[in-house]
């Protein structure tokens, strides 16, 4: 049964596989290309709770601005951060920069799972997917697609996240020994494109006819999930502040924390615990520009824009800004609403 799950499967990757730029065909060699870890590295990064289509631009700009990992290792954090800014999940970013400097440093990637998971920023998954997909090793590569796949296919009806130790076992069970790198894609495509969280298209499906799921009725039902708790409302304030010469004032966020170390505007101190102060770092003129919603992993957010026209510099440390460039300064998507505001 278990050969039988892993050789249908890939069958129909050979036949179905989406083509990105940072995958090789089904069932060819990987690329003797030194870079190609690197790659599917940082596809695998940016792919973390984004979709294919927000990421492909994203991957295609900083495999063009930094060709190797040597080459991202010796990029500045805010470079990257700007280059990063929209994608979301910020803190990606930074370990981004981390592991690149410390793989130059060891002069590459490790090749097995286990060197994998020492480098900063790469957790199981990760580590997984990079041994399985650029090296060949046999991993098992467990993401939400796969976590969806497998529940269904073996009918494992134990809540998440308790489920996870069980799905994990039947997914080391039907992971090959061979072609373990397109077995992860395939499970992945699978899961993208046909056993889907809503809907799913099981008469498309090559392991319709082993799947527990199905032959209970109710696929769509597993995995079990536990309910959602309601995210917290915060609300808070941004500062256009202009100083006459068509420039806007910008700050760096702290390090760590929401956003942390983007460029951005001023604020009042909002953060997913609590509301914002309502204090402007600089008097001025002051005008309501009205406000924007965001959404983050932890909160709702509703931020007031106010544009402040004034002569002085504002409080902290900060930079003037070319209005004419704000679109260069790679401010977050948050702060690029705002933005959009105050010049609308």
């Amino acid at each position: 049964m278990t050969a039988s799950i892993a050789d249908n499967l890939l069958t129909w990757y050979d036949k179905h596989a989406r083509a990105l730029p940072w995958r090789v065909p089904p069932g060819d060699p990987r690329p003797d290309d030194p870079a190609w870890p690197y790659r599917v590295w940082l596809s695998e990064v940016m792919l973390q709770q984004t979709t294919v289509a927000a990421v492909k631009p994203y991957w295609e700009k900083f495999t063009s601005v930094w060709p190797t990992v040597f080459d991202l290792a010796r990029a500045s954090e805010g470079e990257v951060m700007a280059a990063w800014a929209g994608l979301g999940y910020y803190s990606r970013a930074r370990n981004l920069v981390k592991c690149a400097r410390e793989v130059a440093a060891r002069e590459g990637f490790p090749e097995t799972e286990e060197g994998l998971r020492e480098l900063p920023g790469l957790g199981a998954y990760t580590a997984a997917a990079v041994a399985a997909i650029a090296f060949g090793q046999r991993a098992v590569v467990v993401d939400a697609n796969v976590e969806r796949v497998v529940a269904r296919l073996f009918a494992i009806d134990e809540p998440l996240p308790g489920a996870r130790k069980s799905i994990r076992a039947r997914a080391e069970d039907i992971t090959p020994d061979a072609r373990a790198g397109d077995f992860a894609q395939a499970m992945m495509d699978l899961g993208s494109q046909v056993c889907t969280s809503k809907a799913p298209r099981c008469l498309l499906c090559p392991l319709a006819e082993r799947c527990e799921g199905r032959k209970a009725g109710e696929p769509e039902k597993l995995p079990v999930k536990p309910p959602k708790k309601a995210k917290p409302e915060r609300r808070g304030t941004a500062y256009w502040i202009e100083n006459g010469r068509g420039e806007v004032w910008l700050v760096t966020r702290p390090g760590t924390g929401m956003l942390g170390g983007m460029r951005a505007l001023p604020d009042d101190g909002w953060s997913a615990r609590e509301d914002g102060s309502g204090h402007a770092p600089v008097r001025g003129e002051t005008e309501r520009m009205g406000a924007v919603r965001h959404t983050f992993t932890h909160a709702h957010l509703t931020l007031e824009v106010q544009r402040i026209k004034t002569l002085d510099t504002p409080r902290g440390e900060g930079t003037w800004w070319p209005v004419e460039t704000i679109a260069e300064a790679g401010l977050p998507t948050l702060y690029a609403k705002a933005a959009r505001l105050a010049l609308a």
